[in-house]
């Protein structure tokens, strides 16, 4: 039952415009009122309603509503005398006899024609109960304790993609009742994993409260990886342990602020992958949540029709044209920052993010010099996924100095090399020549040069949460994707994958093997190559999905991480960690600006016989076998890299280099991802002698 307002002044008040959101009045600040919790100022950006009203309750109250006396520039605001923390709270449009002065009796919340009531965009917490969706004031005391964000060089950063639900669902040394959860993320058993590995980052799917999309629902489906984002301030509660979520949506926060204060004590920076481009309203025939009943026209694009402009294939875009919009998410990124200290972002189709009015990407539109000019957000990890779906998606390479861009073509160019080329070559057919995977060993530096930026902006990777697993790259030729209930068209064609013989599981050893030295190389390449690689959660343990390379609404075991030791995931666990040790251990040897300082930092390309690679070397597919001597003018030691992308062993000649380059005269086999490791690690070859290099294997030497 709504309760009655009445105001025996007039219907304005001191309300301001700023900030948006709900916050402690100014002038209030450690004042008594304040002290009590219960006045505040509540904003909201509501362009395309002429009168907002605040439906709310207080924690053991009633539901009360309120009318927003005042609108600056579209800005809705008022005064609320008893909207304490914990109050539950949402916004609905006014009708005409709802606008006026509030000593009017208002009508019961129930009664408002089927309109369900709106998130505030500002929200801090989501409550989910009945089927009713309220936002919720929050308070933001907790005991960092002295914790402070990380500021690992690029350099220095190694990535992990993580799901906060998948990464301790089957984990046998979490305790079942954290097994899922932010608590969980945080186990000891969790961290010590991610420690012993090597990685630097921890990268979260998004951890944004989320919905699931319709269709799911009626599949009995949800959106497992939650790329479906409906309140940009507030955290998931269904990743909080059930003690948490019975608390309510404090205890949330501060679980999750718990899990970051771990991981930061252990060493690991906390990395957010954000999904700003779209929202879970979906089409203009979805659901209305927030955004569609404050002022659609203003928070999504549309064309001169009025109909939605749709970049991210998800049915609505965020306007990026419009200052509030950009306000918005700004606000947001530096919210997660200041109050839950993380580290960085991950933009999902970041390009959405930066189209001017016409539509087009701009590297410097006004989203982007926000974020740089921004002194918070300026010093933080920013990532794109430079694509989307709309004209011109494709940007990888441009996003400007400060950001990093997930590298698609690493990504395809180590599959082509060691897997679609290793299948025509058994096949009969050719493959590639070594050009394009040297290019990407050595940084992609072209690739990124026009945009003012160094290697260290290609974050390189070959699988992650969108695709096949690692394991199943090696696995599989075709996607299987038929659990998600569209008949498997559903997922991308073009996985370069290799099956190496039989379509999924097998027990023949010999495919075992050769699945096993595939894993391998594309593992090792991914972590000796310049740049800031990213591995994704599992593949270090040789996990599958069984062919299901678009998992987004399996949220089972197909998706979750498998802790089941056996003697794949053991062999790959220490492969992972050998190659993570090889790279920090050269690193540690280099200046602290290498790879960045071109005049200083050398690579040099040698054949097989230890000549410089000439052109027709570099374009001849029968050419597979390269060597890339790598490092600096004054660094402890240099790194060989020897690749071998042929059917056969080669005899091949280390390079010699002239005494003025500085470069020893020993080389010292540190790995091999060749069956025979083991046995050949160790072995030293004077410079301008012999060894071999075994079939489609990569070797490692320090000079």
């Amino acid at each position: 039952m709504v309760m009655p307002l009445f105001d025996t002044a007039s219907t304005m008040d001191s309300s301001t415009a700023v900030p948006l959101g709900v916050s402690v009045p100014r002038g209030d600040s450690g004042g008594t009122r304040h002290r009590a919790g219960g006045r505040a100022n509540v904003a909201c950006y509501a362009p395309g309603v002429p009168s907002l009203e605040i439906v709310y309750i207080a924690p053991g109250g009633d539901w009360r509503v309120q009318a927003l006396p005042n609108v600056t520039d579209g800005v809705h605001h008022g005064i609320v005398e008893d909207l304490p923390y914990g109050a539950r709270y949402g916004f609905r449009p006014a009708s005409h006899e709802q606008s006026l002065p509030l000593a009017m009796p208002t009508r019961e919340v129930e009664d408002d024609g089927g309109q369900p009531l709106l998130l505030d965009p500002y929200g801090r917490a989501v409550d989910q109960r009945d089927g009713v969706l309220t936002s919720v004031r929050m308070a933001g005391d907790f005991s960092w304790d002295g914790d402070e964000r990380l500021r690992l060089k690029w350099r220095d950063t190694i990535i992990y993609e993580a799901h906060v639900r998948g990464q301790t669902m089957l984990h046998p040394d979490v305790p079942r009742e954290l097994r899922g959860t932010y608590a969980g993320m945080a186990h000891p058993a969790v961290v010590e994993h991610l420690t012993s590995l090597g990685i630097t980052s921890v990268q979260l799917l998004p951890v944004h409260f989320h919905l699931d999309e319709p269709h799911l629902q009626d599949l009995g489906l949800t959106n497992y990886w939650g790329y479906n984002t409906a309140a940009f301030f507030a955290p998931h509660p269904a990743y909080a342990t059930k003690a948490a979520q019975e608390a309510g949506p404090k205890a949330v926060q501060d679980e999750f602020k718990e899990m970051v204060k771990a991981l930061h004590a252990a060493g690991l920076e906390v990395i957010l992958d954000v999904v700003y481009n779209h929202t879970a309203e979906g089409g203009p025939d979805g659901q209305t949540v927030s955004f569609r009943g404050l002022g659609e026209d203003k928070y999504y694009r549309t064309d001169g029709h009025g109909r939605y402009v749709d970049t991210t294939g998800c049915g609505n875009s965020l306007n990026f044209g419009e200052p509030r919009v950009v306000q918005l998410v700004v606000d947001s990124l530096r919210y997660w920052v200041d109050e839950f200290h993380i580290d960085g972002f991950r933009f999902d189709l970041a390009v959405t993010l930066c189209r001017n009015a016409a539509n087009e990407f701009d590297p410097r539109h006004p989203f982007l010099l926000a974020v740089a000019a921004d002194p918070v957000l300026s010093d933080v990890k920013l990532i794109a996924e430079p694509w989307d779906v709309g004209y011109g998606g494709w940007q990888t390479g441009r996003f400007p100095v400060g950001w990093v861009d997930w590298n698609d073509h690493f990504r395809d160019s180590l599959r082509s090399f060691w897997l679609a080329d290793r299948a025509a070559l058994e096949n009969g057919g050719h493959g590639g020549s070594v050009a394009r995977l040297a290019d990407s060993l050595s940084g992609s530096a072209a690739l990124f040069q026009a945009s003012g930026r160094s290697r260290l902006a290609s974050v390189n990777y070959i699988t992650a949460h969108d695709g096949f697993t690692l394991n199943d790259l090696v696995s599989f030729d075709r996607k299987h994707n038929e659990d998600n209930g569209e008949q498997n068209r559903d997922g991308h064609g073009d996985n370069r994958s290799y099956n190496h013989g039989v379509e999924g599981p097998t027990e023949n050893g010999e495919i075992l093997a050769k699945r096993a030295q595939s894993r391998r190389n594309l593992m090792a390449s991914l972590l000796i190559s310049l740049g800031v690689p990213m591995i994704t959660a599992g593949d270090e343990l040789a996990r599958t999905q069984l062919g299901n390379n678009n998992a987004y609404c399996q949220d089972n075991a197909i998706t979750w991480v498998d802790w089941t030791r056996t003697p794949e995931s053991h062999e790959m666990l220490r492969s992972t960690k050998r190659y993570i040790r090889l790279r920090k251990e050269f690193l540690a040897a280099q200046p602290h600006d290498f790879p960045v300082r071109d005049e200083q930092s050398y690579l040099y390309w040698f054949d097989q016989d230890g000549r410089p690679m000439s052109t027709e070397r570099w374009n001849d597919p029968h050419h597979r076998v390269v060597q890339l001597l790598l490092g600096t003018d004054d660094g402890e030691f240099a790194g060989l890299i020897v690749v071998n992308g042929g059917t056969s062993d080669v005899q091949i000649t280390l390079p010699e280099v002239a005494a003025e380059q500085a470069a020893p005269r020993r080389f010292e086999l540190r790995l091999t991802t060749s069956p025979l490791h083991e046995q050949r690690q160790g072995g030293v070859v004077a410079a301008g002698g012999t060894d071999v290099a075994e079939a489609n294997s990569i070797s490692i030497y320090r000079t």
